[in-house]
């Protein structure tokens, strides 16, 4: 969940950052329930089988302690296919269809609306879907920009350019998100230093494909490298320049040098190396060859004094390149960026070939998705909450919330009862622990205030200018609280986004409404199977606080290390168990999930499954066990936890997943029963089998 505090980096809606009030917003009601939606009845039947798990989709040829996943899921692998639209399949993109279709209703709805945010949805949504108007504009909506750039003079003007692309287009705690195609990325946050304030995290950046070694490695990094290149001589192409080939060369060899400069991944996931604060003057003296003047009046940030350096070599070298690189490469670079970023609301030649390279050959996906399915997107990217605040009314009803707040604090209950029977552990650090556990505050289902998006302009016949809009609005609303008191009500998802949240600097739990769905959650479902899917995922978020970053931060979200040396170093034991677990295994020959890449992700899926299986023994409260279909209770559970991660992904997916995806794939997240004592008589699983981990190897966190 993104994240290094984050599920799964898959959503509906882009994870942006929002916050916001207005005042004809569904409020809680008094007793905190969700507002009644239209379409809410209670469920007369499970919708996964009779008790909401689908028996039909296990391999039982396969022996549970050889390969859990297969054993739970292989007859879905089997007989799934992954739609051509898509680089992967999973229980997530099953629940997104759905999504996908009920907000896409509410944005069709919403074009008939006479004013208002209902008409904004409608008409970001219509100018998307408007193909006819948009051939017949051609290139014209991005030649402004384009100009511009042939007109950048010198380097202080490059600087400015340069400033004047900074987004908030990152969120480094949350949502896991390190990348921007910019030089350089910014996420206003809480201070990680001094959690009364909040601060702009400066990032690297700059990179057409997703990682520095994209660039670095040799055999398919150096195919798709030449592909790369193509693609960038056929955007220039398209936008009519006649020199596409030789400035592709110079762009991709510049931004190699940008990526010598990058920070590796496990370096940029290091909230340690992270944590550096600078004053604005530190910009010139650390990180020479900027015009950081010029650079931050573009950005608006003249006048900020303070500043979080997320990867200070990385600003460093980026800065140098600056001074270094001649200034006509450096425009030819911002001119094809402005077209990468452009082509998909231009004609079709610029986005088939957007969609050729970022889905097809980066990702192996053959077919892009229907328009409707982009422009939902793309809406949800612009003025999500909006839509949001639609789909709660109609999709979200008080049931579905009252349970679900039941159930977290029951698994928060679970957890400070794990704490207190830690053996390992001294008073002294389990008091801090149960401090943070206490001050843990869940947001289940929708914000308690919504974001206003009256100062948004949206016209129906400029997809291009609405999106740039769109981006520069978030951008200056993420500008306007520095300075000002932290708003602890934000949220940085949408309630239609299919994940959930661990906010970190604010000891606080993020569950949007959208993934209260089958199979996660389904309120008629068996009990051990919600706690399994919906249960574990609960679980998983609150040990995130807990978690090899996590734990760094005490319980007013200060970045604070309140271990003792020995209770710290047993914690790192338990962490390296977990991570050469995870770099075992293998998904193609020679090719190892990455364990210390993932690892606050293992470590949050171990302690939260174990959580989620402690609170669901506590809540049966002397209930007689029943078996349902031939299941035990406790199959059951294991069962839910594992069809949650049903997934499939094509290989260039899978791949690149594993060089930058802080989450292992799902088919090695479903293998963390391996390290709960009561799988193993669960399922019969005996030494001799391939998942079978003496009780000494099994990592217990938590």
């Amino acid at each position: 969940m993104v994240l290094q505090r984050s599920l799964l980096m898959l959503a509906i809606g882009a994870a942006l950052t929002l916050s916001g009030c207005n005042k004809d917003a569904p409020q809680p009601a008094a007793d905190g329930q969700a507002p009644a939606a239209a379409d809410a009845t209670a469920a007369a039947k499970p919708q996964l089988g009779s008790f909401g798990f689908d028996a039909a989709g296990m391999d039982r040829a396969v022996a549970a302690g050889d390969n859990f996943f297969d054993f739970a899921n292989g007859e879905w692998v089997k007989r799934t296919e992954i739609p051509a639209d898509r680089s992967n399949y999973g229980s997530f993109n099953v629940i997104a269809e759905k999504t996908l279709a009920d907000t896409r209703a509410i944005m069709e709805e919403a074009g008939k609306a006479s004013d208002g945010e209902a008409r904004k949805i409608g008409d970001y949504y219509a100018a998307y879907m408007d193909e006819a108007g948009i051939e017949a504009r051609g290139a014209a909506p991005v030649q402004p920009q384009l100009q511009a750039i042939a007109g950048i003079a010198d380097k202080q003007a490059l600087a400015k350019a340069l400033g004047g692309t900074l987004r908030a287009d990152v969120d480094l705690l949350n949502a896991t998100n390190f990348y921007t195609p910019h030089l350089f990325g910014v996420w206003v946050s809480v201070d990680l230093m001094q959690p009364d304030r909040n601060a702009p995290y400066l990032v690297q950046g700059g990179l057409g494909m997703p990682d520095r070694d994209f660039y670095l490695q040799d055999g398919r990094m150096a195919e798709l490298r030449k592909v790369y290149e193509g693609y960038v001589a056929q955007l220039l192409t398209l936008s009519g320049d006649t020199d596409a080939a030789a400035k592709a060369a110079r762009i991709v060899a510049l931004e190699t040098r940008i990526a010598r400069a990058h920070a590796t991944q496990e370096e940029t996931n290091d909230v340690q190396k992270g944590a550096n604060a600078w004053k604005q003057a530190d910009l010139a003296t650390k990180a020479p060859g900027m015009d950081w003047a010029a650079f931050l009046d573009a950005a608006g940030l003249s006048a900020q004094q303070d500043f979080i350096v997320w990867q200070p070599k990385a600003v460093a070298g980026l800065s140098r390149l600056v001074a270094s690189e001649p200034l006509d490469t450096w425009k030819d670079y911002l001119a094809f960026h402005a077209l990468d970023e452009a082509a998909p609301y231009l004609p079709k030649a610029f986005a088939d070939a957007h969609f050729a390279f970022h889905g097809t050959a980066m990702n192996g996906t053959p077919q892009q998705s229907e328009r409707w399915k982009r422009a939902v997107g793309q809406t949800n990217d612009a003025i999500g909450e909006a839509v949001g605040k639609i789909y709660v009314q109609r999709h979200f009803d008080p049931a579905t919330k009252a349970r679900a707040d039941e159930m977290a604090r029951n698994i928060i209950a679970a957890f400070a009862k794990r704490i207190d029977a830690l053996e390992w552990m001294s008073p002294e650090t389990k008091a801090h622990a149960k401090a943070k556990v206490a001050g843990l505050k869940v947001d289940m289902g929708y914000p308690s205030r919504w974001r206003d998006y009256s100062a948004l302009d949206v016209k129906r016949d400029d997809a291009l200018g609405n999106a740039q809009r769109a981006s520069l609005f978030e951008y200056r609303r993420n500008l306007a609280k520095l300075g000002q008191p932290v708003d602890h009500s934000e949220w940085a998802m949408l309630p239609q986004t299919i994940n959930a949240m661990n906010v970190p600097l604010e000891n606080r739990l993020v569950f949007p409404a959208a993934i209260l769905q089958a199979p996660f959650f389904d309120g008629a479902a068996d009990d051990a199977i919600n706690y399994g899917a919906i249960g574990a995922v609960i679980g998983h978020e609150i040990s995130h606080g807990f978690d090899n970053a996590g734990a760094l931060f005490d319980e007013t979200g200060k970045l604070h290390n309140w271990w003792t040396a020995e209770d710290l170093k047993q914690f790192n034991a338990a962490g390296d168990a977990l991570a050469a677990q995870f770099n075992s295994y293998e998904p193609f020959p020679g090719v190892h999930v990455n364990g210390r890449l993932t690892l606050g992700e293992n470590i949050a899926d171990v302690a939260g499954l174990a959580t989620a299986y402690d609170a669901y023994r506590l809540s049966l409260q002397g209930k007689q066990e029943q078996t349902l279909e031939g299941f035990t209770p406790d199959q059951r559970f294991f069962l839910g936890f594992a069809q949650a991660w049903r997934s499939k992904a094509r290989e260039q997916a899978l791949r690149n997943s594993l060089l930058t995806n802080v989450h292992a794939p799902g088919q090695f997240r479903a293998l963390t029963v391996r390290n709960l004592d009561a799988w193993y008589p669960a399922f019969e699983v005996k030494d001799g089998q391939k998942l079978y981990l003496a009780p000494e190897k099994r990592v217990k966190v938590w």
